[in-house]
């Protein structure tokens, strides 16, 4: 088995979802007491959230990269990004390690292609909704891929989870936002699936509650961490 590096804490709710997701997964797989040999480094998200807020993406990447360093020194075998807003700087940590990361992008994206998923909606954070480092991959997976084109929406789905996921909360009339907002796109675009691109909505949405797929990147991300660890891609 390989051992995973997993950059968390960004939220810690996120990573709470890896760890016990990938587990479980490797131990269904493999039966008796088999868990996943990894590494966490759950990183204080304040400090990190209020770089965000001031646009300082250079140093967080120079924090990560460090901390990938010290996953790499430690054994690991890959890295991973516990969330998707981060994947900003993925660029500056793989070309910090020699070791591979995992991108969160290429997992959903082979997942999209399983359903014949080809022009969906992209939702997250307002960095990942207005920002083409998780588009462009995706893109590049041959997707034609739309975001809400209203700001006050673009707002409010990064208020949720900022503000009401990130801390646990469930709310009904967030819900309610979110599932208006996928049906708003999916009359004006046609869209044929809703890739969930942070880690926090899939608390929030589930597939019964629309009528087209949805694509957790999550779980799609932790689909193929287990297949890395247990050397079967």
């Amino acid at each position: 088995m390989k051992t995973i590096g997993i950059l968390g804490g960004m939220s810690y709710e996120s990573t709470v979802h890896y760890y016990e997701r990938i587990n479980r997964q490797v131990n269904e797989i493999c039966g008796g007491l088999t868990s996943c040999k990894m590494f966490i480094y759950n990183v204080d998200f304040s400090e990190i959230r209020e770089l965000m807020l001031e646009g300082e993406w250079d140093k967080i990447g120079n924090i990560l990269s460090d901390i990938s360093k010290k996953l790499e020194s430690v054994g690991c075998d890959y890295i991973v990004i516990a969330t998707n807003t981060i994947h900003k700087v993925a660029s500056v940590i793989e070309s910090s390690v020699k070791i591979p990361l995992i991108h969160i992008a290429d997992c959903v994206a082979e997942k999209c292609h399983e359903k014949n998923a080809t022009n969906v909606l992209l939702l997250g954070t307002k960095y990942t909704m207005t920002e083409d480092f998780l588009k462009s991959r995706l893109e590049k997976n041959d997707l034609s891929v739309v975001v809400p084109d209203e700001q006050k929406d673009i707002e409010e789905i990064d208020r949720i989870i900022f503000h009401e996921l990130c801390k646990g909360e469930i709310k009904d009339s967030s819900k309610k936002y979110y599932i208006d907002v996928i049906n708003k796109i999916k009359n004006k675009y046609s869209i044929d699936g809703v890739i969930l691109g942070c880690t926090e909505i899939e608390m929030l949405i589930k597939q019964s509650d629309l009528d087209i797929p949805i694509f957790d990147t999550t779980q799609a991300h932790i689909d193929s961490i287990v297949e890395y660890a247990l050397e079967r891609k």
